[in-house]
Parts: structure tokens; C-alpha cells; sequence
């Protein structure tokens, strides 16, 4: 990834191209699509004027519950709260100082696996904040804790395991490190963690994942 602005993906970017001949209203998963993407260029964007962090730090990224992030129950969406995650993760990212790193190494973060629970709901115009945190490493994955608090409260948790991809393929644990620094001596993934990754995990793009469910 090059230094400078930052670039959309190409998924994302696809959110800005209309087909030959349709109209010029777009459906409101694009929308929605496109407010995730400005989110994101604005908090990398605040992050850099937020006080410096370690990568191994936590940090706590302050927000409020959006009218575009509820459903019609008025509270967050359940498939919102991994979205509003990334921000968590960029916010560390960039006050430690990583993100700039990795754009001048060319690396990409991809999300391999995650997990969520919830305990209550965030509502419409409540404040609160993203707790994030790496967690461990293994040999194929760096793992992040998030956590949605609000007055105290943990309201939902989620486990991320994540990569680091470059245009030769992933990027090594040795590299990470490299770049990183060293983690903490007490730095020790949950066995637990470590497992639930190999058990959910799909094959790898060189083996067939073959969908065989019936036709229904």
C-alpha cells in the first residue's frame, strides 16, 4: 500500500460506479456503503490528533450511535458492530504509529475470523466507546479483543483474528515484529482463542471449499 491519501478497495469503490443506463438514486446498501468508507477516512483522519498510544496499548475510541447504524428496533444493528470495530482498529493503528508503517511496506490488514457476543443494546443517539486490543499472536494470525462499552459497561465483546497481507502473499511473524517490536513478555494468546480459529477456519485458497448443501 502506498503512502498518501488513503485508497478505497476496490469493493468499495464499486460503491461510486453506477451501471450503463441505470438511475442516478443509489439503493441504500450502497449508501450505507459509502458512510462506512467516509467514517473510516474521518476517523483515521481525528485519530492523528488523539494522544499516542504503544501498539500493545488499549485504546478507546469515543462515538455515538448514528441514525445509519440502527435498525428498526432503534438500536445498533447486529451486523454494524464488526463494521464499527474497524474503526476501533484503525484508531489503534494509527496513534501507535503502525499505520504508517505498514503503508510504506505495502501491507495490508485483512480479517480471517471473528466472533461476537452481545449483552445490551446501544441505542439511538447514546454515547459510547470501541475498546481495542491485540491479544496474542499465533503462526497465522494477530488477534484483537474489541469491546463496545458504554457507562462502564461492556455491552458487546468480539474476538478478531486478522493477517497482514502484502503483494508477495502474507506478511511473517518475524516481519510483523520487526516493524512492531517485540510484544510484551506476558503477551499470551488463550489457548481457547488459538483453537476456535483452527476449528471455524475455511480451506485455504489453494483447496477446494466445494458447496454442496441442496438446492432449496
Amino acid at each position: 500500500m502506498s503512502s498518501g491519501t488513503p485508497r478505497a478497495t476496490e469493493e468499495q469503490a464499486s460503491l461510486f460506479r453506477l451501471a450503463p443506463g441505470s438511475h442516478t438514486k443509489l439503493p441504500f446498501s450502497n449508501i450505507e456503503g459509502m458512510h462506512l468508507l467516509l467514517r473510516t477516512l474521518l476517523q483515521l483522519f481525528l485519530a492523528r490528533r488523539r494522544p499516542k498510544l504503544s501498539i500493545w496499548d488499549a485504546s478507546a475510541m469515543p462515538l455515538r450511535v448514528l441514525p445509519t447504524d440502527i435498525d428498526i428496533a432503534m438500536h445498533i444493528n447486529n451486523g454494524m458492530y464488526l463494521s464499527l470495530m474497524d474503526l476501533g482498529r484503525f484508531d489503534l493503528m494509527v496513534r501507535s504509529g503502525i499505520w504508517d508503517g505498514m503503508r510504506r511496506q505495502g501491507w495490508s490488514p485483512v480479517v480471517a475470523g471473528e466472533t461476537i457476543s452481545f449483552r445490551k443494546s446501544l441505542t439511538l443517539g447514546q454515547r459510547y466507546s470501541i475498546g481495542t486490543k491485540i491479544i496474542g499472536f499465533d503462526e497465522r494470525a494477530i488477534y484483537f479483543e474489541q469491546r463496545m462499552v458504554a457507562n462502564g459497561e461492556i455491552y458487546a465483546r468480539a474476538y478478531i483474528a486478522t493477517r497482514l497481507v502484502s503483494p508477495d502473499g502474507p506478511v511473517t511473524n518475524e516481519q510483523i515484529f520487526a516493524e512492531l517490536g517485540q510484544p510484551p513478555a506476558d503477551l499470551v494468546l488463550p489457548e481457547w482463542i488459538h483453537q476456535w480459529r483452527l476449528d471455524n477456519s475455511l480451506p485455504s485458497t489453494r483447496r477446494p471449499a466445494p458447496h454442496t448443501w441442496a438446492r432449496g
